[in-house]
Parts: C-alpha cells; structure tokens; sequence
C-alpha cells in the first residue's frame, strides 16, 4: 500500500516506504559494489571504501552528470531534493542505472523551519529519521576536527601568555608562535542555529587563576559552514584531506602571518577524527535507488555541494548521476559551476532548474510568504499576471545555466494547487525563450510522476552540445573575480567593498597562491541581490561585500556580502516543536 501524499505527512510516507527497504548489502550488490567495498552501519545504511572503488573502475566511463539546481526560493523552499530524488526514480523507470548525490542535513534546518531535506512526498530516500539525525555522525566529526583545532590555538596562547621562552619550549617543544589575539578569526562551532552564540566571551577566570583560559572575544559558526566541512567537499582522496588539514589558516601572528593547523601540530590529530567520515555514505529511494550522502555545507554561506568524492563514486557506478547544488543557481550553481567542476575536473551533461508557480507567483508579487502559516489565497487560486511577472526571474536564472555552456532544462516542480493554465503559461514562456521543459509530478506519484522529466533531461543529454567554460580564470585578481560574480550572475551594476573587506582581499591577493584560491561567496539565498526583501530581478542595485575569510585548507575566499551570518537563527515556529518519539516502537515522529 502507498500512502496519500496529499492526506499524509512526509515521515508517515517515508516510514510506511521503509517497510519495502532493500537491506544496504542488496542496494550495494545492485549497484556494483563489492562486498569488500561496503561497510554497513545497520541494516539499511552504509558508507562506501571509495579508493577501492574508483581503483578497481578507473578504466570504466563516466555516466551521465546531472545537476539540479533552481529559481530563487520563497522561505518554504521549492523542492530541488525532491526533485533530485524523483528524477533518479525516473529515469530507473526508463531502464538505466542511475543514482544520487545529495548532502547531509544539518540539525540547525532539521529542528528548524526547513525540515532535513530528504525530499517529499512519494519522492524521498530513506530511512528518514537516521538520515535526519546522527546518520553516520559524519557532522559530528567535522565538528570534532572543527574544535579540536581551536583547543589547540587557544591552549597554545595560554601557554605563551603564561611561560617565558625558554620555559615553553622545553615543556611544549615548540617555539613560540607569537599568536595575535586580536586576529583570531576561527571561531568555534556546533551544528544548530543558535544565535545566541554568535557573539561570546571566552577564557573567562572563575577563581581569578590564569589556567583558566585565554580570555577574549570568539564566535560560534553553525558547523556546516566550517572549514573543515568545505575540505571534506573537495578533497579527492584521504591523501588530499591530509594536505589541505595542515593549510587551514586559524589566526594570526603579530607579523600578519598566518598561525596553521600545522603549526599547532594538530592537523594529523584532526584528519584521525575524520577517516571514516572521508567515506561517503549510501542510502536509498523510496523506489530503491542508490543515494549517495556526502557533506553538508549550505548554500548561502559555504559550497553548497555534496562532495567530489560521492560524485565520482557515483559517475562510475551509474550510467546517470544527479547531484544537486544548494539553493539557487546564482548560490549553488555558481559554486558548482566554478569551484566544484575545478575541483573534480568533472563537466555536467545537463543542468535541471527547479521552478515552482507558488515561486514564480512570489516573485510576481504576491504576498509575502511566513514558514508555520497558511498560504495567502494568491498561491492556491490561479493568477496569470502574477505567474507572468515572476518568470522574470526563472529566465534570469536559465541564462545563468546557459551562460555556463550546459544544456538546460526546466523542471516546473507541480503542487497539487496548480492549475493547467498556470503551466502552460509558463511552459509557453520557457519555449519561446528556447528552453526545454517538463512538468514534473514526482511529489505526488514518485518515479511515474518524473517520467516526462527523465525523458527531457536524458533527450538534452544526448542531443545538446555542450560547450562548458568557467565563468572566469582563476589568474584574474579576487576583487575582479567578485565584480563578474555581481554582474553577469547576479545582475548587479557593480561591487562596493567596505574597508575590512578591500584590507584582507588585498592581503589574500598578495599570497603567492592567489590564483589557486577560488571565490566562494555568501550572500541570501532568498534574493538575486544582497537584500532578501528584493525579489524578482532587482534592477539599479550594487553588491555590498563587507568582509572576507580566508579558507586556506579548502582553497578559498570567502567574500561575505550583505547581513547574513555563519551562524543562523533559529525561528519563533520552529520544527523541533513538531518531532517526539514513540515510546513503544522507537519510531521517531514528526520529521518533515
């Protein structure tokens, strides 16, 4: 029996579809797996040896790579998971092997407003409610490494604070690092949004002793936006996540040099807690597709890409993999376009931009939409002219796609409450514009619903030249870089760079590994531009960046424009008041 998606909620469906599970050493035989090359962690997940396999197959070709990126989202998200996961039971269901490549939900959206992004409706990978929580505890262990390194430069400052010269290195053997306190810019982190660790004083001496601490001003970040969590995304291989560990720049000295994980001895220490997290880990669809689940760095504020090691993984087990790109295709596109294809030399067959007419009816200008309240009547009755207008917007994020020299394809995400005038509006505007497109009703019919979707995507895959060029070269100066970002995919008409910013982009510039440093930005999701109230396609604006990190390991620079925070905030309705467990089963409730 399948379950009403339109009567049920997403974990009732999904707990009802794992009764059907294949156990995790039957999904890893389907797909190709050895058994020496799957560990399971209980009886339906697994995480994959994946230097064994890309050995073993580095003769056999590539599938078919996909990505799923979209328009920009209204605050209750339009379905790119969902969507991923459908399109993988799609095309299963037109014969090919094909799987996922999706990333690991943070707690902060899980016990906040966005839910774990495991899909929906009769399109999502299971089990549920370990994905959703500690799953592998691969989060867990990025966090770990995350603080482990700053334990170790606040002890070490501490113990300089407190020994002469002579003192400290015949009790540490180290030479002193002469660390600055005041350019400390790590913080640490932990893996919810609390805003109210933002901003806090640490060190502080209860009985008045000096071994208390190192007492000054720290951060917390939300951990999915570490550094730690972006060099898990792009590393190729355990080898490469030991380089890059040693590379992350903590603080720095007195000097204005950088203070390193290798500095402080603690890099081998932190790439030990992440051995088995370098593994990528392996679930299923509601139909029994592989889901290949690897990394968490949102969209916003980090990559926003699940990890180069699942897709090659993926590309060689699969003759189609999905992978998607967080947010929308100025956030997660821009990135997988730029930073993550570099990173793994991998080029995309095809692009699928994910649109929904309550987004494009937002971008019209219907009424603002508030997660935990009901719709206003302008979502669920039909409106043309508010469907219309708000295809300004998924035109400006097809030319994005296109812009990349990757085959597009539209992919209208259908709800239950539009009507077929509003889809053939847009399909006649996405034609006219020359752009392929599908409807596609996989939330509510699973891989039957995606079948016009398979079919469009496999036919551009096929079909369409691909001409992929990068936006930029990397040799262009970082603040060059950043202005093309703001205006050939933002839209803006130019860049204002507060002083803080143009200080440390100009001291990243004159490392003599600038043009090996890309440009990750972070900026709203909800908006082309800095301003989240913006929607549509803001005309007449600038891009206001006022700071920029520096993440060495990863290989980046991460210009930070307009309010937004590493650290978000947790909601007044938030998620975590809906989710309880049955006490007589163990089943865990109220996950959406």
């Amino acid at each position: 029996m399948t379950l009403d998606p339109t009567r049920h909620p997403d974990w009732q469906l999904a707990q009802e579809a794992e009764t059907r599970m294949k156990p995790i050493l039957a999904l890893a035989a389907e797909m190709g797996l050895e058994s020496s090359e799957i560990l399971p962690y209980g009886h339906y997940m697994g995480k994959i040896e994946q230097q064994a396999v890309l050995r073993r197959l580095a003769d056999r070709p590539d599938g078919l790579y996909i990505d799923v990126t979209a328009i920009t989202p209204t605050p209750l998200g339009e379905g790119k998971s969902t969507t991923t996961i459908g399109l993988v039971q799609g095309l299963a269901r037109r014969g090919l092997r094909a799987s996922a490549a999706i990333r690991q939900p943070s707690g902060g959206p899980t016990m906040g407003m966005k839910g774990s992004a495991a899909g929906g409706g009769l399109s999502q990978c299971i089990p549920l409610a370990p994905y959703s929580l500690n799953f592998t505890g691969d989060i867990h262990a990025v966090g770990a490494a995350h603080n482990l390194a700053m334990t170790a430069l606040t002890a070490r400052m501490q113990h300089e604070r407190n020994y002469d010269d002579a003192t400290l290195e015949r009790l540490s053997g180290m030479r002193r690092l002469h660390i600055d306190p005041t350019r400390v810019n790590t913080g640490w982190v932990v893996d919810f949004c609390a805003q109210a660790l933002r901003h806090v004083i640490i060190g502080m001496e209860g009985d008045g002793r000096r071994n208390d601490g190192f007492m000054m001003r720290s951060h917390f970040d939300i951990t999915v936006a570490s550094e730690v969590m972006s060099i898990l995304s792009v590393a190729r291989d355990l080898r490469d996540l030991r380089e890059r560990m040693g590379r992350m720049a903590l603080a720095l000295d007195r000097d204005g040099n950088p203070v390193t994980t290798a500095d402080l001895q603690v890099d081998g220490a932190m790439t030990a807690w992440l051995v088995e997290a370098v593994k990528p880990n392996l679930i299923q669809t509601m139909e029994g597709q592989p889901v290949l689940v690897h990394t968490g760095p949102f969209g916003n504020i980090a990559l926003g890409q699940s990890s180069v090691i699942a897709d090659r993984v993926g590309l060689k087990l699969s003759e189609a993999h999905v992978t998607e790109s967080g947010f929308a295709a100025d956030m997660g596109y821009e990135k997988f376009w730029n930073l993550k294809c570099r990173y793994s030399g991998l080029t995309p067959d095809a692009a699928v931009l994910v649109a929904t007419v309550r987004a494009l009816k937002y971008h019209g200008g219907a009424p603002r939409l508030q997660p935990g309240q009901p719709l206003p009547e302008a979502y669920t009755r039909e409106d043309l002219p508010l469907v219309e207008a708000g295809c300004v917007n998924l035109l400006h994020h097809l030319g994005i796609v296109r812009r990349s020299g990757v085959p597009a394809v539209v992919c209208l995400n259908r709800f239950h409450t539009d009507t077929k005038a509003e889809l053939d509006t847009v399909r006649q505007i996405c034609e006219k514009a020359g752009a392929r497109v599908a409807v596609s009703d996989h939330w509510a019919r699973g891989g039957e619903g995606a079948l016009e979707l398979a079919d469009a995507v496999l036919d551009a895959c096929r079909t369409e030249r691909r001409a992929f060029r990068p936006l930029y070269d990397w040799s262009l100066p970082l603040r060059e870089r950043i202005v093309r970002i703001a205006r050939e995919v933002y839209g803006a008409d130019g860049v204002d760079f507060e002083p803080l910013a143009a200080q440390r982009l100009a001291a990243f510039q004159d490392r003599p590994d600038a043009a090996e440093l890309g440009v990750c930005m972070v900026k709203t999701q909800y908006s082309l531009s800095d301003d989240p109230a913006r929607r549509g396609v803001p005309a007449s604006w600038r891009l206001h960046v006022r700071d920029a990190l520096l993440f060495g390991g990863a290989g980046l620079v991460v210009p930070v424009a307009g309010d937004i925070s590493l650290m978000p905030g947790t909601g007044s309705r938030p998620g975590f008041r809906n989710i309880d467990v049955d006490v007589e089963t163990g089943r865990v409730t109220g996950l959406f």
